[in-house]
């Protein structure tokens, strides 16, 4: 099991440090209609782009590995944080929207994907997962530390207020999963180790608390 996870984390790390590229091809799409409308006036710098494209189908890859491995093993985790995926799913096709961005899932079938590297990420995630259910939670908290460093990343570069907004609400969210599932597995007696993630990084976020959405700012009280 560690030989694999070795494997599959160096692999996840070159898909992090290569992401802008492989989303960079449907940047030029433009939406038409209603929806070319909704275009915000101030566009995109071309890593910006790529990073919310390449953030639309990674959620996309959480949402379908949870909700594989909930079939699998029946773990309430997995159900749970399956649906906040598909909230955090919505979030980036609303910003895709607004840039005038295609969105890269044209087929929201359960381990679909358009970018190669994802798809071959699923099956070798399902295939670590489905070995016993302590390994479906580390893929669990694979998946939450490697959307922490990829939100990070594209928080890091981008200049849009309402980005930002939007990937500090979703890495709030990861972090919550990522306590969700290292709870999980410290209940099975096993102490966890940070997978992508600085260990100490990664314990500061386990030894706070759970996390609330910040509400969206409301206009002036009359």
């Amino acid at each position: 099991m560690i030989k694999k996870q070795l494997l599959l984390t160096a692999s996840i790390m070159v898909l992090l440090s290569a992401a802008p590229l492989q989303a960079g091809k449907y940047q030029g799409r433009q939406l038409s209609g209603s929806q070319a409308s909704a275009t915000v006036v101030e566009a995109l710098s071309s890593e910006e782009a790529e990073n919310l494209i390449f953030m639309r189908e990674e959620e996309k890859m959480a949402r379908d590995v949870y909700l594989t491995l909930y079939k699998q093993w029946k773990s309430p985790v997995f159900s749970s944080i399956s649906r906040s995926e598909q909230k955090h799913m919505d979030v980036m096709a609303a910003k895709l929207d607004a840039y005038g961005l295609a969105d890269p899932v044209v087929d929201d079938t359960i381990g679909s994907f358009t970018n190669g590297d994802l798809a071959s990420m699923y099956v070798d995630l399902i295939a670590l997962g489905n070995a016993s259910l302590l390994d479906a939670l580390y893929v669990g908290a694979l998946i939450e530390e490697v959307d922490i460093k990829g939100l990070q990343k594209a928080i890091a570069v981008t200049s849009h207020p309402d980005l930002m907004q939007a990937y500090e609400n979703l890495m709030r969210g990861s972090r919550n999963h990522l306590r969700a599932f290292v709870g999980q597995i410290e209940s099975l007696g096993v102490p966890y180790e940070a997978q992508v993630m600085d260990q100490l990084e990664v314990d500061m976020i386990l030894d706070a608390p759970l996390e609330r959405q910040r509400p969206k700012r409301k206009g002036r009280r009359r």
